[in-house]
């Protein structure tokens, strides 16, 4: 099978399809057809062809299965690919009808079809519509593809938000297969759970009736960092819609015992944990798709132990992270190496607008080390209104930020957007900085939140919240202590399901502000923020670890749910104090 080369990996998003993944697809979708007759003709299309794998391995089944009267089409960008696949088609299977074209799929379909699906008096000819489409669509983010392309993308497939090409594919697709169609599609899983993929997600369950998800997790199908997950889907015909099925398959640093099996395919034939011939220890679990009722509603798997584990939770739940204050992302410059370095010279030389910045590199369960960065931040509030800065009273903030004028000014979408050249690109809200706030890591293997109560400001890499100045100071110590214990793991775990390789998790805006919090004035949490006071005073102290297990068990016990890890007793004496800023 040929490999893609990594330019084209990069400007493509062409990841050739492994054998393994491509025999499972079609044995997928041959179990999926719905037709009378083995012998009536299936058209078959791979919208991105490639190599042809996916097409090789999709005829061999379907032949094998007596579906014996076949059409193979494929489209393509890359000639050379283009070739191997025609060369490859034609050699196993002489006697089919082959026409692998060298076009790209998207500017066909919209050559024929507008964004509503409606075809004008002067378009040509449409194509004929397909039985079978087979498909891993080339997977290009946003920031690789351009702005501009995206948001034509975006217009023509009527999609919002930030938009990946695979996204445009998927809805592409939907006009050329027929009603009771199937398509089985690689995709990233990371549309099933994050807001800009909340219109994609809103238009297959209207275009399609989903038979099967796959999350194929961090198993490393790819040599790519994209997490693949494997949509079985109808394309809507009127047919009575089955409940669709969702199946999940993650690595694992669990303990039990694990049944044996030799990949990650193989895997999902079974449950519960399992270990690959290749040493990989894997978690699968089956169940059906959930998404809360909602069109766009986050995609996550659902069964009995989860719901009734969820259920739980719920029962035990008084508010979420979003009732007590808004998640914010950090600070974005756009020009981080003019606005933010660790040596800014002699003191009294340094710009008067410097002002200590959180990142990720210092962040720490409860507290954070010192800051070790500094951002020239030319933001103020002024009568509630967040404006720039005037740079004349700042003469050494004006003079540094001169001798940069030409690199901020390249960003043209700045002053575009009617801004002063040398402000940050997101600057937030500058009277919230000085507030005590929680703040945590995007990206981490466990949970990472820390209190902050010396107004610094918050880098773009991390996430942070303000209470609602009508709360409670006591709430961001409780939702610090329920933030970075091991039982929003697993709330994480059932009820998000997204991970990156090697565990990480991301901690994201829409994920965390559904984070749930007990009833802050039952004595339990009381205790709960007690200990995380107490946490934070005794930090670097290596005692605080044993309040962090007796915290652990509080917070278990508080919503309902039994420590997997068991109770712990442990004789700790705690009292009241003061955190002073």
């Amino acid at each position: 099978m040929r490999t893609a080369q990594p330019d084209e990996k990069k400007t493509t998003g062409s990841h050739y399809t492994p054998n393994l993944l491509a025999g499972f697809m079609a044995e997928l979708i041959t179990q999926g057809l719905e037709i009378q007759s083995k012998g009536d003709y299936l058209r078959v299309l791979d919208p991105g062809a490639g190599d042809g794998e996916l097409l090789l391995c999709l005829a061999e089944e379907l032949t094998h299965q007596g579906f014996s009267n076949l059409e193979i089409f494929g489209f393509d960008i890359n000639p050379s690919a283009v070739n191997l696949a025609r060369s490859r088609l034609k050699e196993r299977f002489q006697t089919l009808k082959t026409a692998i074209e060298c076009k790209d799929f998207l500017s066909v379909v919209l050559q024929h079809h507008s964004a509503g699906g409606n075809r004008t008096l002067f378009n040509p000819v449409p194509p004929a519509h397909y039985d079978v489409v087979i498909a891993n669509p080339p997977y290009v983010r946003t920031q690789v593809m351009g702005a501009q392309k995206a948001q034509l993308l975006a217009r023509q497939f009527g999609l919002t938000g930030r938009v990946d090409l695979y996204y445009a594919f998927l809805l592409g697709i939907a006009k050329v297969l027929k009603p009771g169609g199937i398509l089985g599609i690689i995709v990233s899983n990371r549309f099933m759970t994050t807001k800009s993929g909340s219109s994609v997600r809103e238009n297959i369950l209207k275009l399609y009736d989903v038979l099967h998800v796959y999350d194929m997790g961090d198993t490393k199908m790819f040599e790519a960092a994209v997490l693949p997950a494997v949509l079985l889907l109808r394309r809507k015909s009127g047919k009575k819609s089955v409940v669709p099925q969702f199946s999940s398959i993650y690595t694992t640093n669990s303990q039990q015992q694990a049944h044996p099996c030799r990949n990650a395919i193989e895997a999902l034939k079974q449950s519960g944990v399992v270990q690959t011939e290749r040493g990989q220890r894997l978690m699968v679990q089956h169940g059906s798709l959930e998404h809360g009722g909602s069109a766009d509603g986050v995609w996550r798997i659902a069964n009995d132990n989860n719901e009734d584990w969820l259920a739980t939770v719920k029962q035990h739940t008084a508010l979420i992270f979003s009732g007590i204050g808004k998640v914010r992302v950090g600070i974005k410059t756009t020009a981080d190496k003019v606005f933010i370095g660790s040596d800014w010279g002699p003191r009294d030389q340094q710009p008067e607008l410097l002002r200590q910045l959180t990142t990720h590199h210092i962040g720490q369960r409860f507290k954070a080390n010192p800051p070790k960065s500094w951002v020239l931040y030319p933001h103020e509030t002024v009568n509630g209104r967040k404006v720039a800065v005037d740079l004349e009273g700042y003469p050494k903030s004006k003079q540094y930020l001169e001798r940069h004028r030409s690199t901020l000014e390249k960003r043209e979408y700045v002053i575009q957007s009617g801004r002063n050249w040398f402000e940050v690109w997101v600057p937030q809200q500058p009277d919230l900085w000085r507030k005590p706030k929680l703040v945590w890591r995007d990206i981490t293997e466990q949970p990472t939140f820390w209190i902050d109560l010396d107004g610094t400001i918050v880098n773009g890499d991390c996430y942070w919240l303000t209470l609602d100045s009508s709360l409670n100071a006591d709430l961001l110590w409780l939702a610090l202590a329920v933030g970075n214990s091991t039982f929003i793991e697993q709330f994480y775990d059932h009820k998000f399901h997204n991970k990156l390789y090697a565990g990480r998790r991301r901690f994201l805006t829409q994920y965390v502000e559904q984070f749930p919090l007990p009833n802050p004035d039952s004595e339990p949490a009381k205790r709960i923020v007690i200990t995380a006071k107490q946490i934070y005073r005794l930090i670097p102290n290596p005692q605080y670890e044993q309040y962090q297990s007796e915290l652990n068990m509080l917070i278990w016990e508080v919503f309902g749910l039994k420590n997997p890890c068991g109770k712990q007793k442990l004789a700790l004496h705690i009292g009241e104090f003061a955190i002073k800023r």
